[in-house]
């Protein structure tokens, strides 16, 4: 591309963002003091990135000039002076910048670190990454397992209130502010709301001598009844030619989804291990036609993902409810499990103003498909209120959008929120072999090098964790010295191109 074309066209993006200045800070009215600039700035980010920019990428480095892939924390300061050093370089004529509000590449990182440390509140300005762990359930009988990880480098402690009770999690509580009164350092305490959950009910089909047996058999091609009804399974049946004779049947503990799954749905079973996807539909039930099984048994209680299901479930449960009393109380981070639209957001906000929570932080888990398209409005509606951050829980998330887009996909949510000066959370099975096993594998230790771009790490219990706390402390301390985030060439964006309509009232140029 000539230096007149690359000119002419980055400048016309340039002047799109500034002419939408106005709706951007329509767009941010009401936004927290802290978040306001932070909020123009990602409507700026989504405004660039509905643009394909791999085009000048090359061009760029040709003539020494910035990347546009180091643009997403100071999006317009960035792109004006790209234009403008390529002007320099043919003697044009500079325009001055427009006059709207600036943010250049120190104060991005400056305000992002300070987003962190707000959240996480600690004054550690030499490390960036926290280390989070999941605390199990004996830590509330035994104060020595926090203290060691504490110990070890632990800076979050993780209660997972989908399981123990609200005597063990008051334990936990209590043993944590023990420990931080003998260690002279906060270890900030961090509560999982549990969401609904999308399981199969329990199987318990009856067998010889009185045993219960809590699967059933499943292979490709089968029909199979999901129902409203109470069930305790059935296995489907087959002649001696392979024929299906009768169709087997599973519960779910859930049973309004059946009311929200329509035809040509993919129902994912025990982490997209068994597919299958909706036949046809009563109202008390759903057959399903089984499309791939790399499991042969579908065992009880086993999670459902409903990656093309518009979903009417409330993001808090009854249960949520109750336990937001306490969560208010102890927690200085809440979770928030299962969210997918800025009006759950909206929700929980609604909730939380019960209580005195100015300084509970709120953490949006980006564990479903819905949530990953609604990133924009997750984050704005988010920033309406101080102390928030992301977590990015690819667990879930890797089944629903589908295991070959999901490292494309965590990255996509690191850039949408460094544009919105979110502190990011990288989660789900970090070093998990070295801390059930005590062994890690190559493959995991390069992920922890990716979760570096985040703020935050999370791993999970284990017997050998305080082994997977001290490597990945001395990770950290290597890694972090070479890099701030992650810089790429970019196409397009679906989920920028998406949001600019309903967003900002601009309709996709591009």
């Amino acid at each position: 591309m000539t230096i007149e074309s690359l000119t002419q066209n980055l400048d016309e993006i340039l002047k799109y963002i500034t002419e939408n200045d106005a709706k951007i800070d329509a767009a941010v009215t009401g936004m927290h003091s802290n978040y306001r600039l932070s909020a123009k700035n990602l409507c700026r980010y989504l405004l660039l990135r509905s643009f394909d920019l791999r085009t000048y990428h090359d061009s760029l480095s040709d003539y020494g000039v910035s990347s546009l892939a180091t643009s997403e924390g100071y999006v317009y300061s960035n792109l004006f002076n790209v234009v403008k050093n390529l002007k320099l370089i043919q003697g044009l004529p500079i325009s001055d910048a427009a006059t709207i509000e600036l943010i250049g590449y120190k104060k991005s990182k400056k305000i992002l670190k300070r987003h962190t440390r707000e959240l996480f509140q600690s004054e550690d300005k030499k490390h960036q990454v926290r280390i989070m762990v999941t605390l199990p359930n004996e830590a509330a009988q035994d104060q020595s397992i926090i203290a060691q990880l504490a110990e070890s480098g632990m800076q979050i402690a993780r209660i997972n209130l989908s399981h123990g009770n609200l005597e063990t999690w008051t334990n936990i509580v209590n043993h944590i502010r023990n420990i931080n009164k003998e260690i002279g350092r906060k270890i900030i305490i961090y509560m999982d709301l549990s969401g609904p959950k999308l399981r199969i009910a329990p199987i318990a089909i009856p067998r010889k001598k009185g045993k219960l047996k809590n699967s059933i058999s499943v292979r490709e091609g089968e029909l199979l009844t999901l129902t409203k009804t109470v069930s305790l399974g059935k296995s489907s049946k087959f002649n001696k030619h392979g024929k299906q004779t009768k169709m087997g049947e599973i519960g779910v503990l859930l049973p309004e989804i059946i009311n929200d799954i329509i035809i040509n749905d993919r129902v994912l079973f025990d982490d997209g291990m068994i597919e299958a996807v909706v036949v046809s539909k009563t109202t008390d039930a759903a057959e399903l036609r089984i499309t791939k099984c790399y499991k042969s048994k579908l065992a009880s209680e086993k999670g459902i993902n409903l990656p093309d299901t518009k979903l009417n479930l409330p993001a808090l449960t009854d249960k949520d409810i109750e336990n937001l009393p306490f969560v208010c109380e102890n927690a200085d981070i809440v979770g928030y499990s299962f969210v997918r639209t800025a009006s759950d957001v909206q929700y929980l906000h609604k909730q939380l103003n019960k209580y005195q929570t100015n300084n509970l932080g709120i953490v949006y888990k980006i564990e479903n498909k819905e949530a990953f398209e609604n990133l924009p409005h997750i984050l704005l509606e988010g920033m309406k209120r101080d102390l928030m951050g992301v977590m990015i829980a690819r667990g879930d998330l890797a089944v629903e959008i589908g295991f070959e887009r999901s490292s494309e996909v965590q990255n996509e949510i690191l850039w949408l929120c460094e544009a919105a000066h979110i502190p990011v959370i990288w989660a789900t099975q970090v070093l998990e072999n070295l801390a059930k096993t005590g062994i890690p594998t190559r493959a995991e230790i390069s992920d922890v090098v990716q979760g570096v771009h985040a703020e935050c790490i999370m791993l999970n219990k284990g017997p050998h964790i305080n082994d997977a706390v001290v490597l990945l402390k001395n990770i950290l301390s290597r890694m972090e010295a070479h890099s701030f985030k992650k810089k790429s060439a970019f196409r397009a964006l679906h989920v920028a191109q998406n949001a600019l309509y309903p967003l900002l009232g601009i309709a996709n140029k591009t």
